[in-house]
């Protein structure tokens, strides 16, 4: 999974799972500090800090805005960005960690999607029959 795409996955999880009275100290923790580094990152980047609220509250929504500042923003060079989202992950779904769901690479496709439990409809090339 490339940089960018773990840590918008990773503030979505938080997201839903860290705001919640039964997220174990660790994620809430985890959540928090990702969150922070993003904010670091965004830091005189009002743009980023808005779409980065809005995705806190509908992740659906926001995913491609917050995605493409994160880009702008250079976070899928940013090593510690990329630790702490890595390590949300492995407290959110530690067997999906380790099974290496959460590394992969997709180049010159069409129609790829990850993650679970989706639906998808391709119609690649001519409708003409």
């Amino acid at each position: 999974m490339d940089p960018v795409t773990l840590i918008v996955a990773a503030l979505a999880a938080g997201a839903a799972l860290g705001l919640k009275d039964t997220a174990s100290a660790g994620v809430q923790d985890a959540y928090a500090g990702l969150k922070a580094l993003v904010k670091k990152r965004f830091a005189g980047r009002p743009k980023g800090e808005l779409v980065l609220a809005g995705h806190e509250a509908a992740p659906e929504t926001w995913e491609k805005p917050l995605a493409a500042e994160l880009a702008a923003a250079g976070a899928d060079r940013d090593g510690e960005l990329v630790a702490a989202a890595q390590a949300l992950m492995r407290l959110i779904d530690e067997a999906g960690s380790q099974a290496g769901k959460y590394a992969v690479s997709v180049r010159d496709s069409q129609g790829v999607q990850v993650g679970d439990r989706n639906t998808q409809i391709n119609r690649f090339g001519s409708l003409s029959a």
